[in-house]
């Protein structure tokens, strides 16, 4: 029963397995579908197959689309297996060929075999000739290069030897190079062998020789036809110098005949301006000789020293384009040259092309500075007048200051121009002196009307002169008064100390009146100047000096006249004490009678009384100086007034207290009626010395006004 029942079971559990197994395939193939990634290139592949078959999705199609695949496959394999067949065969016929080639190659190789063992020496000798050659090569470049560095060719040595070849720029090309080569030799000389560095060297350096001295040569014949005038100079010139700076021997040399020959140049032309003839063709002699105005030695002076300037000018310009145009580049050459001639005078170290320069202007200027020391101090000497004579110590000076910056202090222009000053200045000295001498001579006497006298008048117009002169000259400001200071002493000075004399034997006023005249004329001349300050200082103090001795002149006219004198005289030794003021009315000159005609006397003379104080100073051409004096000298006499006034009353106002006293003391004695009586007449009878001279010092004040 139990195994029917388990039969049974299995017969109702077998459909239901069917049915699982059949669920399960099922969704194995749906898992399987829903896996399928589209981005697979053989899915993706399959599906564009269908498109291009364009099926038709039909129960009948999908049971044949296996079929129809397997069949394309099969005829597709068929169409591969035929092609290779193809292929096979040629690649048979390419065999065939191949071993054709072998053959061929083997047959070959047993001929470059026999033909490398035939050929082997020819091929090892080839090697050897190339290897040699390549080296001979190598060495023909190294020789090349050599000559080409360090051997000039004949055109070359032609070009810088051979004088009659020009110095052009080829030339200094040349010597260039020969200066490298005989620098580069010292190279060859730190090598094993220096025999080739030591002959280099040698003929390098007589290259050289060579070269310098045609450059020497040439620059010598330049300098005779060169005209500095022309602004044009030839560059090569300034080349040539700059490059023989280097053989300092021969740059001296250059340099002396250079000066030599400027030096003749330049006193021809100062000689064919002088006269308007010359030696040479090349002076423009189309402007007036300088001898024509011989007969005025200023301009003649003039003229020639303003030649000099202008030639220095114009030569030291020339001589800075030629010889510094291009800075510091000779130097340079003469420090090259030290190197090459450490026996040369010239110290290119310390070389100052400025120094050199003015001390070559100097040079070229040397005849020019005989001859003309020689026509200026002809013209000096001939001179007769102290005033053109200074005015040429000025004009020499002037250019004395200007050439000063041209050509420095220590040249033949300028020793020349100093001698030629100290020259003109002892000529003026001299003629100086006699007409002071002659002034001194003719000095006896002033004019009667004391006057500023005609010799005076003369020397002050001509000091107006010097002065001016002077004052146009180039001298320092700190010093102008010093340098002008030995003129004042030989022009004005012996004539003002000969006037003093002469005042000191004349009378007063007249004497210091005379002395205020010539003194003040004097300051008017000098006063303008700014160099005449201590001279003008000493003349007022002198001007001074008389003012106030004709001040007290003045006032003892105002005194004696007004005769106030006696009574001044009188009180002048009292003192202010009452016992001294009440002697007063006891004087000779305060007595009634006296003191009434010292009155009248002083009223006589209050009208008239600057009038006549004037009167003694008329001859006083400041009119005004002589009022100011003269109010000067009054002040004082109404001071002296008021302290006689002042004593007067005072001795008035003693005397009256006094009185009163004694009438007191009486009183108090009990003294007699009598007595008392014959007090208050006397009282009564004595006069006030007020009232004997009534003037007060403020009409007197009024009066002199």
């Amino acid at each position: 029963m139990s195994q029917g029942l388990s039969e049974n079971k299995d017969e109702n559990d077998r459909p239901v397995g069917l049915a699982s197994q059949r669920s399960n395939a099922l969704s194995n193939k749906l898992t399987g579908v829903l896996s399928v990634s589209y981005t697979d290139s053989e899915i993706r592949d399959a599906l564009h197959w269908l498109d291009s078959k364009k099926v038709q999705n039909t129960p009948n199609l999908r049971r044949r689309l296996r079929l129809d695949l397997q069949r394309e496959v099969i005829d597709s394999n068929g169409s591969i297996v035929q092609d290779f067949g193809q292929v096979a065969e040629q690649l048979r016929r390419v065999g065939s060929t191949i071993s054709s080639l072998d053959r061929y190659c083997d047959d070959m190789r047993r001929h470059l075999a026999a033909s490398r063992q035939e050929n082997g020496p020819l091929l090892d000798e080839a090697s050897q000739l190339l290897a040699q050659q390549q080296d001979l090569e190598k060495k023909k470049q190294l020789l090349d290069a050599f000559n080409k560095h360090f051997v000039l060719c004949e055109e070359e040595l032609r070009v810088l030897t051979a004088a009659a070849e020009p110095i052009d720029e080829h030339f200094f090309v040349i010597l260039t190079r020969v200066k490298q080569i005989h620098s580069d030799c010292r190279v060859l000389l730190g090598s094993e062998n220096q025999r080739l560095g030591l002959e280099l060297m040698e003929q390098c350096s007589g290259h050289l020789n060579s070269g310098y001295q045609k450059l020497y040569r040439w620059i010598q014949k330049e300098f005779k036809t060169l005209d500095l005038e022309n602004p044009q100079i030839n560059a090569f010139i300034r080349r040539s110098l700059r490059t023989l700076a280097e053989r300092p021997a021969l740059f001296e040399n250059c340099l002396d005949s250079f000066a030599d020959v400027r030096e003749h140049i330049l006193t021809d032309g100062f000689y064919a301006a002088l006269t308007g003839s010359s030696t040479s063709q090349n002076n423009d002699l189309m402007m007036k000789p300088i001898e024509v105005h011989a007969h005025d030695a200023l301009r003649y002076i003039g003229d020639m020293l303003a030649w000099t300037h202008s030639t220095t000018v114009s030569e030291r310009e020339a001589l800075e384009s030629l010889f510094i145009a291009e800075g510091d580049e000779m130097a340079k050459g003469i420090r090259a040259g030290r190197h090459s001639e450490p026996w040369s005078s010239l110290d290119g170290e310390s070389f100052d092309g400025r120094k050199a320069l003015s001390n070559l202007v100097n040079r070229n200027m040397v005849g020019v500075a005989r001859a003309l020391r020689q026509c200026i101090e002809q013209a000096i000497q001939g001179q007769n007048d102290p005033v053109t004579v200074y005015k040429i110590v000025n004009l020499i000076s002037f250019y004395r200051v200007t050439l000063t910056k041209l050509v420095g202090v220590e040249s033949s222009i300028m020793e020349t121009l100093s001698r030629l000053a100290k020259s003109a200045m002892r000529q003026f000295e001299v003629l100086q002196s006699d007409n002071t001498a002659n002034v001194q001579a003719e000095l006896t006497q002033p004019p009667s009307d004391l006057s500023v006298p005609e010799a005076l008048e003369e020397t002050l117009t001509q000091l107006r002169a010097l002065m001016r002169s002077f004052e146009s000259s180039l001298a320092p400001s700190e010093s102008r008064e010093e340098e002008f200071q030995p003129v004042l002493s030989q022009t004005l000075k012996p004539v003002l100390d000969a006037y003093e004399n002469v005042s000191k034997n004349i009378e007063m006023p007249a004497g210091h009146t005379f002395l205020l005249n010539c003194h003040r004329a004097t300051k008017k001349t000098l006063q303008p100047f700014d160099f005449t300050n201590a001279i003008v200082e000493q003349i007022d103090s002198s001007i001074e000096s008389s003012v106030t001795k004709l001040v007290d002149y003045q006032h003892a006219f105002f005194l004696h006249v007004s005769g106030l004198h006696p009574l001044l005289t009188a009180l002048v030794p009292l003192s202010d004490s009452a016992e001294d003021v009440v002697t007063i009315p006891t004087l000779p000159p305060f007595q009634p009678a006296a003191l009434k005609e010292a009155s009248q006397t002083l009223d006589d003379f209050l009208p008239s009384a600057m009038m006549d104080a004037l009167e003694n100073l008329k001859r006083l051409q400041d009119t005004k100086l002589a009022g100011d004096i003269t109010s000067e000298a009054a002040d004082r006499f109404c001071e002296d007034f008021e302290f006689v006034e002042g004593r007067l009353a005072a001795a008035d106002t003693t005397v009256g207290a006094n009185g009163e006293n004694g009438d007191r003391s009486d009183e108090d004695e009990d003294e007699s009626s009598q007595q008392r009586s014959e007090a208050r007449q006397r009282k009564e009878d004595a006069v006030l010395l007020r009232d004997l001279y009534p003037r007060t010092s403020g009409e007197l004040r009024v009066l002199l006004s």
